[in-house]
This record gives C-alpha cells, structure tokens and sequence, in this order.
C-alpha cells in the first residue's frame, strides 16, 4: 500500500494534474491536434503581412498569392520614402507627430480612467449610478454617429490645425473606464479604509494602492489606447488641413488606398509599418493582458 502511495506521488509530481500537467503528457495530444491548426490559422496573416513588404513586384501579383517571398528586396521602403521626400514634409516629421499624439494620448487616458475609475468604484456621492450608466451608454455608439458633434466641439474651441484636436477627441474612451472600473471592484474597501485612516488622500490611494492592484488591467488599456491611436485618422482627415500636422497614419492609409500597380509594393511596406508597434506593445504586455481576462479577484 505504501510503495502504490509512492508511485501516485512520484507520477503527480511529473505530470502534474490533470487539468494542467506541468510537463508533457499523452492526454496533451488532442490539445495540441486542435490548437496547432488554430495557431497556424493566426500566424499566417502575420507572416504575409512581413513577408509581402519584401516581395518585389512580380510576386505581389502572382497568383494564386504567395505567403514567403522567393526574393526579399527593400526596393518597397525606398520607393515609400522617396515619395514622401517629395512631399516638401519629411517622413520623421509624420512619425515624430504620431508619436507624441500616441504618447501623450494614451497617457491622458490612462490617468483619466483610473481617477475616474477610483471615484466611481470607492466614493460615495450623488448620481454616481447614473454617471456610470450614462458612461456604458456611450458604448453603443459608433465614431460615425458622434462625428458632427466632434467637429463642432473642435470648432468652437479654437483647436483646428492644432494636435490638440488629434488629442482631446480620444482622451476619454468608455470601455477603458468601464474595464479599470470593474477591476477596481474587486480591491476590497477595507484596504481602503485603512490607507483613508493612516492619513492617504485620494492622490495617494490612487498611486500606492489603485494602480499597483490594477496593472493588468492599466496595462490592457494602454495595448487597446494605443492601437486606437496609432491607426487613427479621423482627426488628419477633418480637423487639420496642414500637411505638418498630420500623422504617419494618415499618409500611409493614403498610400494604401492608391489602385495603381506600382503603388502595391509601397502599400505592402506602408502596412507593416503601422502594423509592427501593435504587434510589440502586445509581445511585451500580453501577459497583463491574459492575466487581466483571467483575473478572478484579488486573493
């Protein structure tokens, strides 16, 4: 009986449960025969998307299309920043545009979610309810349905051909603040009331307790902000008229929506350009990112 107990130990130790076996086992097959398609199945758009920015154009209108280029070539890049040498404004002024929109955006809105987030979850005080509600009901509309009233806003507040009106319209986005919301629910209030009896003020909870026990969920806004952002091109196309001001979206979209034959190659490596920051924010936070949809509460 003790030498039975000793084997069920030692073959618990190597496999682990068997819900999650911490080493390989046989009942991981038939895991493995339906995530491996599945996988292949998301990987490959993102080996076209790298590989069809270095195919010449002979391959880029092969057909059937081809997933791994045969001869890589930058011939792609150089026909895309020569065209914008000729535009009178430099590709870097673009980038450095998008980059500090993207930065000071997603900054902004992090800070305003989680205050808001704070006082909608921990504070008492009058229509605090309807507040919220009125902040889900700003879900169910669509970038198209409040675009009038966006550009007047612009408008009257003077801040046209300004990257202010790149900034403002995307500083506050509800589903940021309805996710740092739900997570701050789950901090207990005792935590707080403790921090309120030591002597913290608000500032102070928010930034030694909020914060840190809200990471993943900062950390997830921040990956959903910016790939808002950096894609966006509602403000260069109503709001500014200065080509200066614009940002790197804008021009490559430009470039993407060009027919012509020639144009495929530059819309080729225009499309990796924007798509590679999405694709490294989320290889650095998708940690944060899984443990906030597996978050189950504070422990």
């Amino acid at each position: 009986m003790r030498r039975k107990t000793v084997k069920t130990r030692q073959r618990n130790s190597y496999s682990g449960s068997r819900i999650n076996p911490s080493r390989f086992s046989r009942s991981q097959i038939k895991f493995y025969l339906l995530l491996l398609p599945l996988a292949a199945f998301m990987v490959i758009p993102v080996i076209m998307i790298v590989n069809r920015a270095f195919m010449p154009l002979g391959e880029l209108h092969a057909f059937p299309p081809r997933i791994i280029a045969s001869n890589y070539t930058l011939n792609n890049f150089k026909a895309l920043f020569r065209l914008y040498s000729t535009t009178g404004v430099p590709m870097s002024r673009y980038l450095f545009n998008s980059v500090v929109i993207t930065v000071l955006t997603v900054t902004l809105n992090l800070l305003i979610s989680v205050t808001g987030a704070y006082a909608l979850s921990k504070k008492r005080f009058r229509l605090k309810d309807k507040l919220f509600s009125l902040n889900q009901l700003a879900l169910m509309f669509v970038p198209t349905a409040v675009a009038v009233p966006r550009y007047i806003v612009i408008v009257n507040s003077g801040m046209l051909n300004t990257l202010w009106a790149h900034i403002l319209p995307l500083v506050a986005m509800p589903v940021v603040l309805f996710l740092i919301k739900q997570f701050t629910d789950q901090i207990p209030d005792a935590l707080i009331e403790a921090a309120i009896i030591d002597g913290a003020g608000d500032l102070t909870i928010i930034r030694r307790i909020i914060i840190p026990l809200t990471r993943p969920a900062l950390a997830t806004a921040a990956v959903l902000s910016f790939q808002l952002v950096w894609g966006t091109v509602e403000a260069s196309n109503n709001f500014i008229t200065d080509d200066s001001l614009r940002t790197l979206a804008f021009y490559l979209n430009a470039i993407s929506t060009n027919v012509s034959v020639s144009a495929a190659g530059m819309t080729a490596a225009a499309s990796l350009i924007l798509f590679l920051p999405n694709l490294i924010i989320f290889i650095f936070m998708q940690s944060q990112v899984m443990n906030t949809m597996s978050h189950s509460g504070i422990k």
